[in-house]
C-alpha cells in the first residue's frame, strides 16, 4: 500500500460522503451519496479499495453493525473519519479552495462542462 498521506481526488470525494452521511455511511451509501452529488459512476472494488487505503493511513475507522433480515442475516459495516482524517480532509480542501479562488470565468483555454 502506499504511504502517501496526501488525498486524492477519490478519496477527497469518500470522505466528503461520509461526512453528509454521518451515523449512516455504509458502502452502499457511500457509493450512492457520491454517484448523486458528484454524477460520477463508483465500483464496489473501487470504493472498497479506497476506504482500506484511508483505514490503513488511519483516516477512517469501520465498525460491524447488528445483522439484518433484509441482508440475509449479515451485518452492515459503518465508516466513519478519524480527527487525523477529518484534519488532512479539512487541509485538501482548503488547498483545492485556494487553488481554484478566482479561475472564473475560465480561461477560453480550459473547457468545463456540467
Amino acid at each position: 500500500m502506499s504511504k502517501s498521506r496526501n488525498l486524492g481526488e477519490f478519496e477527497i470525494l469518500v470522505l466528503a460522503a461520509l461526512v453528509r452521511l454521518g451515523d449512516d455511511a455504509y458502502g452502499v451509501t457511500i457509493r450512492q451519496e457520491i454517484e448523486n452529488r458528484a454524477e460520477r459512476s463508483v465500483t464496489v472494488g473501487a470504493l472498497y479499495t479506497t476506504l482500506a487505503r484511508l483505514e490503513d493511513k488511519k483516516f477512517v475507522a469501520s465498525r460491524m453493525g447488528e445483522a439484518t433480515p433484509e441482508r440475509g442475516g449479515r451485518a452492515k459495516r459503518y465508516f466513519e473519519m478519524t480527527d487525523e482524517g477529518r484534519a488532512h480532509f479539512e487541509r485538501s480542501i482548503s488547498s483545492l479552495g485556494a487553488m481554484l479562488k478566482g479561475l472564473r470565468p475560465w480561461p477560453k483555454t480550459l473547457r468545463i462542462s456540467h
